[in-house]
């Protein structure tokens, strides 16, 4: 199996929500790691820069068209572009990816678009909420028992988080994953959630 965790981007993509993720990939609390277990890859619609709602744009490694099929996790990054027809060329790299058993994150509105398309009928879940599920969802929708009011949750091979649990989403893939002990996991979530000066007071 591949060890690349790819990135879906869509146009208006919401930054914020994968560099913990990204950075944990990539480096220690020290410096870069020489031989991460992981590599870290964007995919997009296009080999065009795509733009994220903040202006700055991106340049993918790999397009819809050319994105390799093994890989380690797919982790769809939220934003506007849910909302728009470019989502619907990642229904069958999503559905591909769960058959290949696959790590599949999902978080805001990219949770809300595995819930359009049944993604998460037979999983535990979060996202933006159980109405904004529902009405993504439709009749598409079936497991609204299966929400969580969580920051995030993690449930076989998929995890969710609304838009603000970047922290939680980010240490739910990581146990996942696998990417270092339990401890040190939890370590790096509590250091960037409590912040510096909580955890080393004067």
């Amino acid at each position: 199996m591949s060890n690349e965790i790819l990135y879906i981007l869509l146009p208006d993509f919401a930054s914020h929500e994968m560099v913990y993720l990204m950075e944990a990939i990539s480096s220690d609390d020290t410096q870069l790691k020489a031989n991460p277990k992981y590599v870290n890859k964007i995919v997009a619609p296009t080999m065009e820069s795509v733009t994220a709602i903040g202006g700055f744009r991106v340049l993918p490694d790999y397009s819809f068209e050319n994105m390799p099929e093994d890989f380690a996790a797919l982790v769809l990054i939220g934003g506007y572009g849910w909302l728009t027809p470019a989502a619907d060329n990642v229904i069958p790299i999503v559905r591909k990816a769960l058959d290949n058993g696959r790590i599949v994150g999902a978080i805001c509105n990219g949770a809300s678009f595995m819930a359009k398309h049944g993604f998460l009928n037979g999983e535990k879940h979060t996202g933006n909420g159980i109405e904004q599920l529902r009405l993504w969802g439709a009749e598409n929708y079936t497991n609204s028992e299966g929400y969580i009011h969580e920051q995030s949750v993690s449930d076989g091979n998929i995890v969710t988080a609304n838009g603000s649990g970047v922290l939680e989403f980010t240490k739910e893939l990581l146990l996942l994953l696998e990417n270092d002990t339990p401890e040190r996991i939890e370590m790096y979530y509590q250091f960037n959630k409590q912040g510096f000066c909580a955890l080393f007071p004067k």
